[in-house]
């Protein structure tokens, strides 16, 4: 349904924001809405922007009513215009109006991710710099984050804290620094894993190389700093940077000569796409 997510992940975010919202029962329309009232309806882009999300929404409609007829129009990772028709809809009213926010507040705050994104990865067009994601994702919600980060083009970091090396400050005061930090974590980890080391002067970047380490994360380092650092590391590791990435910066950036751009706005500050639902005059 979305890539490498088991539907059975998705069924069970879907089922938890459907009990938030409907609890015991949606009594407005249950006071308007007669049971077997049928409708048609769709979902309507308010603004341009990027979809993502739509097998969350067409689930979110068909836990409530299972025949519900969900027709996409639109494609996640596809752009829209306003005034476009993203799905078509029909099925139980009751249902329908019952599901409309969840499916809604899912459509939009992923496709709101999606666009964004795809402002950033358009900005460093041109370059061998790729955008990525982080960890500053909704709780309970990565990976919905993280699958609308690639519908907009962008790529993701690790998905937790378990399935990627990334030694950041704390680990650094732990450890006794960047050079110990960096050995102790690459006699732990098996050769598939790659170890990462955040760095915040150009000594550190020295210390890291020394150590061995695969990826150099440099944490708000100005621009001079990080060009200094692309040439110190001169190909042996990739560079990552991250911290106050903007689309009014990233440019720069990325034609420093890094690898990775880092901007954890892409998930915790990415403004939702305006979506609306309209039910037909029948």
């Amino acid at each position: 349904m979305m890539g490498d997510i088991p539907e059975s992940v998705v069924r069970d975010i879907v089922a938890r924001a459907l009990a938030e919202d409907i609890g015991p029962g949606d009594i407005t329309t249950a006071a308007t809405v007669a049971p077997d009232a049928d409708c048609r309806a769709e979902i309507v882009a308010k603004a341009e922007g990027v979809i993502a999300g739509l097998g969350v929404a067409r689930l979110v409609f068909g836990m409530l009513d299972p025949q519900m007829a969900f027709h996409e129009v639109a494609a996640d990772g596809g752009r829209v215009s306003e005034g476009m028709a993203v799905a078509r809809l029909s099925g139980n009213t009751r249902a329908l109006l019952a599901a409309e926010r969840t499916a809604l507040n899912f459509l939009q705050r992923m496709s709101g991710i999606a666009s964004l994104t795809a402002e950033y990865v358009e900005a460093v067009e041109g370059t061998d710099a790729r955008i990525i994601d982080t960890r500053k994702t909704a709780p309970g919600l990565r990976l919905l984050d993280k699958y609308a980060v690639r519908m907009g083009g962008g790529r993701n970091h690790r998905i937790g804290l378990f399935d990627g090396v990334l030694i950041k400050e704390n680990h650094l005061r732990a450890a006794g620094g960047v050079g110990e930090a960096v050995r102790r974590a690459r006699k732990a980890a098996h050769h598939l894993v790659k170890v990462e080391v955040e760095v915040q002067t150009l000594e550190e970047v020295e210390e890291a190389v020394a150590a061995g380490a695969d990826v150099i994360l440099l944490d708000n380092m100005e621009l001079d700093d990080v060009r200094r650092a692309v040439d110190l590391v001169s190909g042996r590791g990739e560079i990552e940077v991250s911290g106050g990435v903007t689309l009014e910066t990233v440019r720069a950036l990325a034609e420093s000569g890094v690898d990775y751009i880092s901007a954890g706005a892409l998930t915790h500050s990415a403004p939702a796409l305006d979506l609306s639902l309209e039910v037909a005059d029948d």
